[in-house]
């Protein structure tokens, strides 16, 4: 069995305006590769595996996933052969050339590069029996690292200190982090989630199946043209950030949901004197791949 030590990331206090005080809750510093919600969502997954006498870990994810990454890592640092099903036939001669797969690879994970038309059976029984079938006894992970296991482990996300927030912001992908806030919010404080979908209306029952509660609201309007899109005013608005917090924020994730928060601070959707607070559920490695596109597009990019 391995035992996690209690962790608590650090508040870190961000602006006061509008009479609406903003915080960020650095949960990208737990681990440097396996930061925020990934450490959360793996935790309770690996008591899982080691306590099933499982062989191997099999997951699921896109060529710049952030829980193929973390999976990998978490493979390295356990001594656990672990076990990529990627989406994208085309990439399996491109490993080298892409900073996540190439991560993945370095430590130990093995992959099976699939048609993107039979990745969309990932969820199928038959699909899965027969990736048993092929790798043996594996543990298996949904995509996003999302299921029950994950959701207790984002419950422990927010702690006595953070208690006193009115406004408690996460950037949703399979919405399991979202999940875990609203089951561990308090009474009195009201969830947002900022997909990073440009089609999330499936979210809300995704998430109303994960969650105990309802005091929810997902905010859609800040997806920049859907999932891993990004438009100029985005990439200007991370590097001003870092420049002026000296945090570094992803673009498919933690950066639209700020870059929201921040314009709603100004149009005063918030009601004076609340205090929110952003949770930073990490995936800078994302930022690798971002700027490998970027750049061949000859545009400035992450810094």
């Amino acid at each position: 069995m391995i035992n996690f030590p209690e962790i608590k990331s650090e508040i870190q206090f961000i602006q006061k305006n509008n009479e609406v005080e903003l915080f960020l809750l650095r949960e990208d510093l737990i681990h440097p590769e396996i930061s925020g919600n990934k450490f959360r969502k793996l935790k309770y997954n690996l008591e899982a595996y080691f306590k099933g006498k499982y062989d191997s870990i099999l997951t699921f994810g896109g060529a710049y996933s952030n829980h193929i990454s973390a999976t990998a890592a978490v493979g390295k640092i356990f001594k656990i052969p672990t076990i990529g099903v990627i989406r994208g036939e085309e990439l399996i001669d491109k490993i080298n050339e892409n900073p996540t797969l190439s991560f993945a690879q370095s430590c130990g994970m093995k992959f099976k590069f699939v048609t993107r038309s039979a990745y969309r059976n990932k969820s199928d029984p038959a699909f899965l029996e027969e990736l048993k079938s092929e790798f043996g006894n594996v543990y298996l992970l949904p995509e996003g690292g999302t299921n029950a296991l994950a959701i207790k482990g984002t419950k422990e996300i927010l702690h006595e200190k953070t208690k006193d927030f009115d406004y408690i912001c996460s950037a949703v992908g399979t919405g399991g982090t979202l999940a875990g806030l609203i089951n561990s919010a308090e009474n009195h404080q009201i969830t947002l989630g900022f997909p990073a979908l440009k089609d999330s209306e499936f979210l809300h029952n995704e998430i109303n199946q994960m969650a105990q509660g309802s005091d929810f609201e997902l905010i859609s309007e800040y997806h920049f043209g859907g999932y891993a899109k990004v438009k100029p005013e985005l990439l200007e608005f991370i590097n001003a950030f870092k420049q002026q917090f000296d945090v570094t924020l992803d673009a498919v994730y933690t950066g639209k949901m700020m870059f929201g928060i921040f314009q709603m601070i100004n149009l005063g959707y918030f009601p004076k004197g609340s205090k929110v607070l952003a949770v930073h559920t990490g995936g800078i490695q994302g930022n690798q791949g971002m700027n490998q596109k970027l750049n061949f597009k000859n545009k400035k990019m992450i810094i």
